[in-house]
């Protein structure tokens, strides 16, 4: 779990970083199949571009890193594609999806979900019990991330592909055609983000070096005070 955790942080970073110097070659949004400079996109970034050919209405142009950025980000791909498969696998051999994931029966109202929200705003440390838990708000938001989110960010990736497409036409055509795949990995990268931001800031309310030792040497300290 903790291999397979620290490998997705990396490899996620890697395509946040190559990702971002992807979109300033070209900081505009489509919908359907095609999208160019004589298109009119459905939004747009207000930021400078790395090519002169797109419009931004800055004057200057950033540096274009698109050839590395490009190949980091196909390689970072399919090492989170890979992690992935090995936690999935993981955690359906060993039952962790049922046991840690999945919301007991008692857990699945809104209810649930508001007390477990009053109680996380409203403390300071964590107990040390609760290390080795997730609570429900947790376990919705990880099988979201892990069955809704990865796949989407993955499926949407792969549909701009044209070998990939190529071979398998339907995964750019359910989806609308491949700017709409573009302009949705775009929003689902975004909701990552988040997640990512919520994740890290709930660790440092938990007691941040004392979670972060625990998912690097696999043990909580007594209490987290640290």
């Amino acid at each position: 779990m903790r291999v397979t955790h620290w490998l997705t942080v990396v490899a996620f970073f890697a395509l946040l970083i190559s990702g971002m110097e992807i979109v300033i070659s070209h900081p505009r949004f489509y919908w359907g199949e095609v999208g160019n400079v004589m298109t009119q996109p459905a939004f747009t970034l207000h930021i400078p571009a790395s090519r002169g050919t797109v419009p931004t209405g800055y004057q200057f142009e950033m540096p274009d890193a698109n050839g590395w950025s490009r190949s980091l980000h196909f390689e970072a791909a399919w090492a989170l594609v890979l992690t992935g498969l090995v936690y999935f696998l993981y955690s359906v051999w060993t039952g962790h999806f049922r046991r840690d994931l999945v919301p007991a029966r008692g857990e699945r109202s809104w209810s649930d979900f508001r007390a477990v929200l009053q109680k996380t705003v409203g403390r300071g440390r964590a107990d040390v019990a609760e290390a080795h838990s997730y609570n429900v708000m947790q376990r919705a938001t990880y099988l979201v991330v892990i069955f809704v989110l990865i796949p989407l960010v993955i499926w949407t990736g792969l549909a701009m592909s044209p070998a990939f497409t190529a071979a398998m036409p339907w995964t750019v055509e359910a989806l609308g055609g491949r700017q709409t795949a573009r302009t949705l990995h775009f929003f689902v990268t975004w909701a990552l983000v988040l997640f990512v931001v919520v994740h890290v800031a709930m660790i440092s309310r938990a007691g941040f070096w004392s979670r972060m030792r625990a998912m690097i040497r696999g043990r909580a300290a007594a209490r987290e005070d640290a």
